[in-house]
């Protein structure tokens, strides 16, 4: 057990191993989970003190009232979030639902217990699709059992789903769909029918969120009432700057980490938070409101052949059109409504022919390589300012994991941020984010921004254990928080990083600082891997991965906790597998008894990802 733990927390008078153990069962709960456990122990308390166990308390101990026996009739909300938006609506929900006399209890999906399926009355499931198509990292055992032949008959049943999605991805809300599928497949009956929810989610999910309790309220009776604690702590002060009211931060550095040789820039932003009473815990993301580049307004207007100046009323705003494309609209993500409705206005048979079935790998590529100007200028079609800012998507902000630790730079969080800067039909093309953010120099710059929770990619409580950072690219930023939080608290357990780029010379990000923790003894290992230079040996993160795979699995049967942040679509899935080759070469396994190895890392919160 790390000392450094047991002189942080109050644990009172339990003797060292019950300590350890009691680090152990909280370790990774969610602050929610907590909340509920401390509300427990109250009630337990409580029931010794009144005799009915035949316990007492010492005289003058407090005490909080007994939980109330749990009602039979409840509504549970299981959320599963990647980026933590249903998880806010889960939570919503299930206030409001407590508002409304109902008993509601909500958890995220890798601790909802399955074996609570059979015995549920009403269900709601708020669920995201991460990426094209995969349900969030929390949710992927949930899902497996609801599709494997060991889930229940759910005959009674009611649900309803929320389902969360990018629609700039052509399977949008797949996991949402899926869930509702199987649920009505298992015998379930629908609450309400699935709502889809785009990234613009608020006005969807209020209508949704009100509509799912008064309908759970008279399926269940509308008498039960909810358990209730004495909070053993006062509740978190809500903080003052949030998404929906961000912080205007100073930018104070702002410089690039990668050579001129590199094939993107990345660069390094220090953002100041003084004043703004915001904190962060390592594995956290900064929001940033952005703003589109001017040029790329310009060339939408152009294209339109609209005049910027005129107003645009609409959903009880007026702006100005070139307001409303700079400030509220997305411009450079596509989205497959703004797709639909500009072929239907350009009456072009072959932006339609990409809209059509099985034409699912020319619509993957037409989402991801172009933006709306693109469309609009290969496919022309007319439009009114009104009808088009509402054909939009409303511009949403962008996520950046912290690439530090307040433990260490106090009131600033570090950014990591690769420019998207690309050519196509021999025009340049940015992405509107990173150039916002690459432009903020100067006394002046500011950034609107709001801190992300991000209790899934948490680093362990025992800081005794080992720890494995993979993050080629930006995806090391994370890892830069996490060793400088292992070295502030003292962490006696080794970190062992894996990066990877294109070119070392060129791109090997805070290279100095990795080597600077290597010789302090901050990093116990660096391994790198470099895929484009000839001079040396070409390899990807999973390829070194399986070469030093003897001592990864030594590190993982020790103990170890393993992390990846980056990339969802190629990376995050090769180092998946490289892990499976590793535990069956070395573990002595069979593929499918390594497959389980590692899915009960995950179900064990030992092997975290943050994967975009």
């Amino acid at each position: 057990m790390s000392a450094n733990i047991a002189t942080t927390l109050p644990l009172g008078p339990l003797d060292p191993e019950r300590t350890d153990l009691l680090l152990r069962v909280v370790e990774g709960l969610e602050l929610s989970t907590l909340q509920w456990l401390s509300g427990f122990a109250a009630g337990v308390a409580h029931e010794r003190a009144s005799g009915r166990h035949g316990a007492s308390l010492p005289a003058g101990s407090v005490v909080a009232p007994a939980v109330r026996a749990e009602p039979t009739a409840r509504l549970t909300i299981v959320y599963g979030s990647q980026t933590g938006n249903s998880k806010r609506i889960a939570e919503r929900l299930g206030r409001a639902a407590e508002a409304a006399g109902l008993a509601a209890r909500v958890y995220a999906a890798g601790n909802y217990p399955v074996k609570d399926l059979a015995k549920e009355r009403a269900l709601v499931m708020v669920v995201s699709t991460q990426g094209d198509g995969d349900p969030p990292d929390d949710a992927r055992g949930l899902i497996e059992f609801l599709q494997s032949r060991s889930a229940p008959k759910l005959e009674q049943l009611s649900f309803s789903v929320l389902a969360l999605g990018d629609s700039s991805y052509p399977k949008f809300c797949e996991t949402g769909r899926q869930v509702d599928d199987r649920l009505a497949a298992l015998g379930a009956k629908r609450l309400l029918d699935r709502v889809d929810c785009d990234v613009d989610y608020d006005t969807l999910a209020k209508a949704w969120l009100e509509r799912v309790v008064t309908v759970a309220r008279d399926t269940l009776g509308g008498s039960a009432q909810s358990a209730t604690v004495t909070r053993l702590r006062t509740a978190p002060v809500e903080p003052q700057f949030s998404r929906e009211q961000p912080f205007a931060a100073e930018v104070i550095a702002n410089h690039s980490l990668t050579g001129r040789d590199a094939t993107r820039e990345v660069r390094h932003l220090e953002i100041s938070l003084a004043g703004s009473g915001l904190t962060y815990a390592p594995g956290d993301a900064l929001g940033v409101w952005h703003e589109n580049p001017p040029t790329v307004v310009s060339e939408v207007l152009q294209a339109l052949r609209l005049d910027g100046d005129q107003t645009v009323e609409l959903d009880g705003a007026t702006r100005p059109l070139r307001e409303w494309l700079t400030t509220g609209r997305e411009l450079t993500r596509l989205t497959r409504p703004f797709l639909s409705q500009q072929a239907e206005r350009s009456q072009d048979a072959r932006l339609a022919d990409v809209l059509q079935p099985g034409r699912e790998t020319d619509l993957r590529r037409t989402l991801k390589d172009l933006q709306v100007v693109d469309v609009l200028q290969r496919h022309p079609g007319a439009w009114d300012a009104r009808s088009f800012v509402q054909a939009l998507r409303p511009l949403a902000p962008r996520l950046y994991s912290i690439a530090s630790s307040q433990a260490a730079v106090g009131g600033e969080a570090h950014l990591t941020v690769a420019l998207v800067d690309y050519e196509l039909d021999r025009k340049r093309r940015v992405g509107a984010a990173s150039a916002f953010l690459a432009s903020l120099q100067g006394d002046q710059a500011r950034a609107r921004v709001f801190i992300e929770e991000n209790e899934r990619f948490r680093l362990p409580i025992d800081t005794s254990r080992d720890v494995i950072m993979i993050g080629p690219g930006t995806g090391v930023a994370p890892f830069r928080g996490f060793v400088q939080h292992r070295e502030a608290q003292g962490a006696t357990g080794r970190n062992w990083l894996f990066f990877g780029a294109r070119h070392f010379h060129s791109e090997f990000l805070y290279q100095a600082e990795w080597q600077d923790a290597v010789k302090r003894s901050v990093l116990s290992r660096c391994d790198l891997a470099f895929s484009r230079d000839r001079s040396i040996a070409r390899e990807y993160v999973q390829d070194r991965l399986r070469r030093v795979g003897k001592d990864l699995y030594a590190w993982l049967e020790s103990g170890a906790y393993l992390y990846v942040c980056g990339d969802a679509e190629q990376m995050a899935p090769d180092v998946n597998a490289a892990l499976i080759d590793i535990v069956a070469e070395h573990g002595g396994r069979s593929r499918e008894d390594a497959g389980d190895y590692v899915r009960r890392l995950v179900d064990d919160r030992r092997y975290l990802r943050d994967v975009y």
